[in-house]
């Protein structure tokens, strides 16, 4: 964790939870840390270009947190500098939940996860939308998935305020189905090795 991340995460009511559970020493020194931690590294960045999903928190109006997920092909968040994630935004259900809440406050937190590696990094940033002019046509040409079918509607660009990378404790493994296959493939290579074997010697009886 970095400096910048505990300015923007420990409120003072978070400080005196720290306190009251003894874990405020600790993180007194994260705040007293020469690391600033706004500016994604080499690791955060290829995380980042191998998800294939993430999660983004957004404060409505009236003050609630709502979280939605956004999902595609690896790859289609992309790290545009080590401030700035930028992806194009695709028709969904037609809510547009985050898409008002950013034009009411652009801050937001994004968890990006890698289930089988039990892997979660935090964002922290502010992220402007942009949709229905020539600027954002040019957004969206440039960050949209060439065989993507679904229709992006805006272009959505974040600014790296601060991250973290979380504990792996509690984060339960989970593969998708590619994951799978690559994990399965050796063994489903050998069992087709086996069948193979097992047909030529029931033909030779």
């Amino acid at each position: 964790m970095g400096r910048r991340f505990a300015e923007l995460a420990f409120t003072p009511l978070v400080k005196e939870q720290q306190r009251l559970h003894g874990s405020r020493h600790l993180y007194e020194r994260v705040e007293n840390s020469n690391d600033f931690g706004d500016r994604l590294g080499p690791d955060e960045e290829e995380f980042i270009r191998e998800r294939d999903g993430f999660y983004m928190a957004s404060v409505t109006e009236t003050g609630w947190p709502y979280i939605q997920y956004r999902g595609g092909q690896a790859g289609f968040i992309h790290v545009i500098d080590e401030r700035t994630l930028g992806f194009a935004d695709l028709r969904g259900n037609r809510q547009y939940i985050t898409t008002a809440n950013l034009k009411y406050d652009g801050r937001v937190a994004l968890f990006f996860m890698d289930y089988p590696t039990q892997s979660r990094l935090k964002v922290l940033g502010r992220a402007t939308s942009h949709e229905g002019d020539a600027k954002a046509e040019t957004l969206i040409a440039s960050l949209r998935v060439p065989d993507e079918k679904t229709p992006p509607e805006r272009a959505v660009l974040i600014q790296v305020e601060a991250f973290d990378w979380n504990c792996q404790q509690h984060i339960t493994p989970r593969y998708s189905q590619a994951e799978l296959a690559r994990i399965l493939d050796p063994m489903r290579r050998r069992l087709e090795a086996l069948e193979e074997e097992n047909a030529l010697l029931k033909a030779k009886k």
